[in-house]
């Protein structure tokens, strides 16, 4: 069964100039691109005949071209449809009689038989190519052509004109979701408690560079009064809306139960159930790291997620991989995971990551880790707003990567 067509919608739709015109020649329809081209609006044409609501320019000297009226008579007389390439035909300026504007169309006239076989409308098909035409090398060329040859070249003009407009369009709309998707992934990655560690704490999130800015790699910090304060970073599989779905399911739901439960081995077991009921969780990994500072110690807790590093004040470094677990939803059954607890001395940093700050395609992960544990000994001295922004520089990040990135580094 064929769909009904709403005909109408069609047109208002269209960005090509269409105009509909009785056997009388009379306008009875036109569509928005056609008042945008002529400058006119709907009362000025509909109901009127063609060359009394655009009158010809008496001052454009007679061609070896048919004109628009010969061409519309000619439809009227044969049936058949009848194209005018590269026609002059000049736009009157509104309330100013007798002043005209050059105008060059590509006019096609197509005619629409009645019940008894004889044309009762004809659709007028006009598309400006006046820039085309008085561009100098389009004169140039237009001088050696045959009349097809200029009737290929206006068409040609016509649809990269489309397709300049089309491509315009799908700039503005990817510009509009981008900001809508970074929107979204701000208000998701927002960390209420990072403002009271404004001197000691930066944060750093780059979406993947084939992404849409929304990315399944999250970083959360949260206090724990009276001397207690936790962090941690986490990457769900995947890019794109659905992973940042996910992202932020885990990333809320860790955020509470470590409020509740502020052992990190504990924490991730809770999380780690939790994801094994959400689809897309199952592979995604974190770490959770609780600093006391009372007792200076370091407490964590790995799900399949690479070590966080504590970088001390003389350069060397130590990896915190003694309490790593495989990822959060990979066990089917519930299983305790793994604490490990590391002294650290006041004035050390230490940095939380994802995957996407070492990670390179065709190298062993050692190696990203070796340039990561290089960079933070080289710019030791750095605040940690400035080390982050050094550590994305030096691994060639800092403009984006294939996978997605969060970091955490902080002073302690």
């Amino acid at each position: 069964m064929t769909a009904e067509i709403d005909f109408t919608a069609f047109f208002e739709a269209t960005p090509s100039p269409y105009l509909v015109l009785d056997a009388d020649l009379v306008i009875r329809y036109v569509n928005p691109a056609y008042l945008a081209a002529t400058g006119r609006k709907r009362e000025d044409l509909l109901g009127r005949h063609f060359f009394d609501a655009l009158p010809e320019n008496p001052g454009v000297p007679e061609g070896t071209q048919r004109s628009p009226k010969a061409s519309l008579l000619r439809v009227l007389d044969t049936g058949q449809p009848d194209t005018l390439v590269l026609q002059r035909y000049d736009i009157s300026a509104p309330g100013r009689p007798g002043e005209f504007k050059e105008r060059w169309w590509s006019e096609i006239h197509t005619p629409l038989p009645g019940p008894d076989g004889a044309v009762k409308w004809i659709v007028q098909r006009a598309e400006d190519v006046t820039a085309f035409v008085l561009s100098r090398r389009a004169r140039e060329l237009t001088e050696e052509f045959t009349e097809r040859e200029k009737g290929m070249a206006a068409e040609l003009y016509v649809r990269a004109r489309e397709l300049s407009r089309l491509n315009q369009e799908l700039r503005e709309a990817h510009a509009r979701e981008r900001q809508v998707a970074v929107t979204l992934q701000g208000a998701m990655l927002y960390v209420p408690d990072l403002d009271r560690h404004r001197d000691t704490m930066a944060v750093r999130y780059l979406p993947a560079t084939t992404s849409l800015n929304v990315c399944g790699d999250w970083y959360d910090i949260v206090d724990l009064p009276p001397d207690r304060y936790s962090a941690a970073v986490g990457d769900v599989v995947g890019h794109g809306l659905r992973a940042a779905a996910v992202m932020g399911m885990l990333r809320s739901a860790l955020s509470a139960v470590i409020r509740a439960i502020p052992s990190p081995a504990q924490a991730l077991e809770i999380l780690g159930l939790y994801a094994r009921s959400l689809d897309g969780a199952t592979a995604a990994t974190a770490v959770k790291v609780l600093v006391d500072t009372r007792s200076q110690l370091i407490i964590y807790s790995n799900a399949g997620h690479p070590p966080p590093i504590l970088l001390h004040s003389d350069g060397t470094s130590e990896l915190l991989d003694k309490a790593t677990d495989p990822p959060l939803g990979a066990r089917p059954h519930h299983v305790p995971r793994p604490q490990a607890g590391l002294p650290y001395t006041p004035g050390d940093t230490l940095v939380l990551y994802t995957d996407g700050l070492i990670e390179r395609r065709d190298e062993d992960i050692d190696e990203g880790l070796a340039r990561l544990t290089s960079a933070l000994a080289q710019h030791k001295t750095l605040a940690p707003s400035q080390m982050a922004d050094a550590l994305l520089a030096d691994l060639d990040v800092a403009g984006g990567a294939a996978d997605d990135i969060a970091l955490i580094v902080m002073r302690l």
